[in-house]
């Protein structure tokens, strides 16, 4: 009986360990105005950047206005748009970020 429970707890540890590190991180985009340009920073919750990843704008409509990739700071920069817009960071795993204009502000 001993045995049995001792490989059950080693097993449940086991489990625990993968599920800990399958765990994903799920992206993240802050924006902010910088006058005529919209900025947005793009990463993931460990802390890590999302290089050469595609953000786009859409407007109310959800018409493309523009995309933008990624650069090697982890930046998308856009001309700032006449109309009402949204962000979009889809990296690809976990769920698309949406960021609304009225979210954003003057950094």
């Amino acid at each position: 009986m001993k045995k049995q429970t001792a490989l059950i707890q080693l097993s449940l540890l086991t489990l625990g360990l993968f599920s800990t590190a399958a765990q994903a991180h799920f992206p993240l985009m802050s924006c902010w105005f910088e006058s005529d340009k919209v900025a947005c920073e793009t990463g993931y919750s460990d802390g890590s950047k999302a290089v050469d990843y595609s953000v786009n704008m859409y407007d109310y409509d959800d018409n493309l206005i523009a995309k933008v990739n990624t650069d090697k700071r982890s930046i998308a920069e856009f001309v700032k748009p006449e109309t009402d817009f949204y962000l979009v960071f889809d990296s690809g795993h976990e769920s698309p970020v949406e960021v609304d204009v009225v979210e954003i502000s003057e950094k």
